[in-house]
């Protein structure tokens, strides 16, 4: 579904909102900036509305690399409502004879055109604020892992941000998975 200019109007308007609101998350970068970036890309802002739609709450939370380009983060308080009970990707969700969910994380990510954060932006985003102290995410997990059967979560726990495994196959109502879109 593609958005409407008003559509877009809106979503820019609320995006706005949450960075003013938000601004210890994005030290240094200025509002105009961002939107500079979001002009002219729909890819980018379908992306966005996607987060948002699913309960992400996408914020900018730094800048990338040497190419300046921004990171919008899920900062819900939570894992994304929308985005729980999945198993981390489309071979796990094939493989389990029972109970199979109805998604996974990565086939989702893709969907939306958003990548599954790594370890690094999880704690990145870790460092701007309080989350998943109730749930967990899935994150990117290294191949050297998913070909053994197992896949990465995060969770922040006793003030602690810690990094667990579990079956790939496995989901469960507190799990969802953050994306990441760099725009």
């Amino acid at each position: 579904m593609r958005y409407t200019l008003e559509d877009t109007t809106k979503l820019l308007h609320l995006l706005a909102a949450r960075f003013t609101q938000n601004a210890q998350r994005h030290p240094g970068i200025a509002w105009p900036s961002v939107q500079d970036r979001l002009a002219g890309r729909p890819d980018a802002l379908q992306a966005l509305a996607s987060m948002e739609a699913s309960g992400g709450e996408p914020d900018v939370i730094g800048a990338a690399g040497p190419s300046g380009s921004l990171l919008f983060i899920d900062c819900a308080p939570e894992s994304p409502a929308g985005r729980r009970s999945t198993c981390y990707d489309g071979a796990a969700r094939t493989a389990r004879k029972e109970a199979q969910p109805g998604n996974s994380a990565a086939e989702m990510a893709a969907a939306m055109g958003i990548a599954l954060l790594t370890e690094e932006q999880y704690r990145q985003l870790q460092a701007v604020g309080e989350f998943d102290r109730k749930t967990s995410s899935w994150i990117s997990t290294p191949e050297r892992i998913r070909s053994l059967g197992g896949a990465l979560f995060c969770d922040r726990r006793y003030g602690q941000v810690f990094t667990y495994h579990n079956g790939a196959q496995s989901y469960y109502a507190a799990r969802g998975f953050r994306g990441v879109l760099e725009a």
